[in-house]
């Protein structure tokens, strides 16, 4: 898009939903340099069995498909300004909670990996604060955002956020009276209508009365229609903005 504009000055400025905030990835970098090149793309392709109709490969293969690199001429006079970011949400909520008298912990930006296992993970990060008051004493908040993914063996509907929330409520168990929410910014998780889930220290003992088994809708990936049956699904509608997914762990207090 700038090479095509040039010589004429472009000013992008954009909102970031990638971990590290890289203008070469947000919305592909249509206005700034991109250092990866047709092979690379061409290797993946190759490397994950990924299958493209006949014309894409066939462009890739051509000189024609390559990018404008760093050092371009023609980009000389494109700039970029970044409007919003991840980091901004954490603070918002940090503030939020410090105005609330909550002590917030913020995780980061860039959190990534499996949400089942970034899960587990945080849950532990959470019982710690709860019994111990580490990494702080309670009430605390743990705010994170990134992006994480979804490895689907299942038949069921969800999201990464969905699938997170899940996962962490079966880690947690209910205990010490522990809530979350983990939804994406944009107000849509994954494809569906809802951008997320509350995790409530009733949550399985809910789940249960209903006759809903939270380790079933896990290994089926079916977080959807889990939170759905609570009642617990977060819908926002679409945001017309994305700062990747928001997650945050309260804990009321340490033991």
């Amino acid at each position: 898009m700038a090479a095509a504009a040039s010589p004429a000055a472009v000013h992008a400025l954009i909102v970031s939903d990638v971990p590290g905030d890289d203008p070469a990835v947000i919305a592909s970098g249509p206005t700034v340099a991109d250092p990866t090149t047709r092979q690379v793309a061409l290797a993946i392709l190759d490397r994950y069995k990924i299958e493209v109709p006949f014309a894409v490969r066939a462009y890739l293969k051509t000189a024609d498909s390559e990018t404008p690199k760093p050092g371009d001429p023609r980009l000389a006079r494109s700039r970029i300004t970044v409007i919003a970011r991840p980091a901004d949400a954490l603070r918002a909520a940090a503030s939020a909670a410090k105005a609330a008298g909550v002590t917030p912990v913020v995780l980061g930006d860039t959190i990534e990996g499996e949400s089942r296992e970034v899960a587990r993970a945080f849950a532990g990060m959470a019982l710690s604060a709860a019994r111990d008051g580490m990494p702080a004493n309670g009430p605390c908040v743990l705010i994170s955002g990134g992006e994480t993914t979804v490895t689907v063996t299942g038949k069921g509907k969800g999201g990464r956020d969905r699938e997170f929330a899940l996962a962490l409520s079966i880690a947690l168990a209910g205990r010490f009276g522990i809530a979350a929410i983990a939804c994406d910014t944009d107000g849509i998780d994954g494809s569906a209508d809802a951008a997320g889930a509350l995790v409530m220290p009733d949550t399985l003992a809910r789940a249960s009365a209903k006759g809903l088994d939270a380790r079933t809708a896990l290994a089926n990936n079916d977080a959807a229609g889990f939170f759905e049956a609570l009642g617990d699904q977060v819908k926002t509608g679409p945001t017309r903005t994305n700062v990747n997914d928001f997650r945050a762990i309260y804990i009321p207090g340490t033991v």
